[in-house]
C-alpha cells in the first residue's frame, strides 16, 4: 500500500507564516524557514508553501524563499501563489521546490496544467482548489480563486475531474467552509471528489483533533492530510499524530525518534 501523509501548510503573506479563519483574520504564525526545518526534522513527510497573498496582489513567488527551503529542509516541498506562466513553474523547480500548486491561473489558463505535466512530469503538478458549500441542502461546491476572494462558478467535482484530465498528478482540496474552524474536515467533499479521481487527493481545512485527520484519510478517502494551526500551535506534534494513526492501522511512514 501507499503510505498516507501529513503534510504540514505554511500560508505565507509578506515573508511569514500566517493562520487565519475562513481565509480571514490572520495572524503571525512564525518564519517559515524555521518552520519548515522544524517540521522536517519531527517527521512532517512534504511540506507546502502557499504565498496567499500573490495572485491577489499580482506579484511572483518568493524564489529566494524557496532556494533556502531546499538548501535546509530534507523532504519533498510543493510551492504555490502567484504561478501564471510556464517560466514561473520552471523557475520554481529550478530554485528547487519539487511540486508548484496552480490556483487561479489554473481557472485562467487550464493549458498551463497540461504544459507543466508535459514538460515537467504529472508528479509536478498539484493543482489547488478552495470550495465553499453552496447554500442549500446536497447543491454541491463552489470553486473560489484569488485567496477565497472570487467565485469563479465552476463546480468544485467537475472542475476536479477536468484538471485531472488535463495532467494533474495531485488535487489539494481546501474547505473554505472549514479552513481554521478546527471544527473537521469536510468529508462529504473529501471523498466525492477522492472517489471521482484516481489521482491523489491532500485534504485541507478544519482539522481540530486526531479523530478528523483519521476520518479524513478513511472516511474521506484522502491520501494526506494538510495540517495547520493544531501544529503551528503547538497542539499536536507530527509525531504525536503518527504515533496515534498507526495505532489505528494506517500505513504511514514512521515518526523521526
Amino acid at each position: 500500500m501507499v503510505a498516507l501523509r501529513l503534510i504540514p501548510c505554511l500560508d505565507v503573506a509578506n515573508g511569514r507564516v500566517v493562520k487565519g479563519v475562513n481565509f480571514v483574520g490572520l495572524r503571525d504564525a512564525g518564519d517559515p524557514i524555521e518552520r519548515a526545518c522544524f517540521y522536517s526534522k519531527e517527521g512532517a513527510d512534504e511540506l507546502v508553501f502557499l504565498d496567499i497573498a500573490a495572485s491577489h496582489e499580482g506579484r511572483a513567488t518568493l524564489v529566494e524563499m524557496v532556494r533556502r527551503t531546499a538548501e535546509s529542509v530534507t523532504i519533498p516541498f510543493t510551492v504555490g501563489g502567484g504561478i501564471s506562466s510556464l517560466e514561473g513553474i520552471t523557475e520554481l523547480l529550478r530554485a528547487g521546490a519539487d511540486k508548484v500548486s496552480l490556483n487561479s491561473s489554473a481557472v485562467r489558463q487550464p493549458e498551463l496544467i497540461a504544459q507543466g505535466a508535459s514538460r515537467f512530469g504529472c508528479q509536478c503538478i498539484v493543482v489547488a482548489i478552495d470550495a465553499k458549500r453552496r447554500k442549500g441542502a446536497d447543491c454541491g461546491w463552489d470553486v473560489f480563486v484569488k485567496g477565497g476572494r472570487e467565485n469563479t462558478g465552476l463546480d468544485a467535482l467537475e472542475w476536479a475531474k477536468q484538471v485531472a484530465s488535463l495532467g494533474a498528478g495531485e488535487i489539494l482540496l481546501t474547505s473554505m467552509d472549514g479552513d481554521g474552524t478546527q471544527a473537521g474536515y469536510d468529508l462529504k467533499l473529501t471523498r466525492a471528489i477522492a472517489d471521482s479521481l484516481d489521482i491523489p487527493v491532500i485534504a485541507s481545512g478544519g482539522a481540530g483533533s486526531l479523530e478528523h485527520i483519521f476520518e479524513a484519510l478513511t472516511e474521506g478517502r484522502a491520501s494526506a492530510a494538510l495540517l495547520a494551526s493544531l501544529l503551528h500551535d503547538g497542539v499536536f506534534t507530527v509525531k504525536e499524530i503518527k504515533t496515534y494513526l498507526l495505532k489505528k492501522s494506517l500505513t504511514l511512514r514512521p515518526p523521526e525518534n
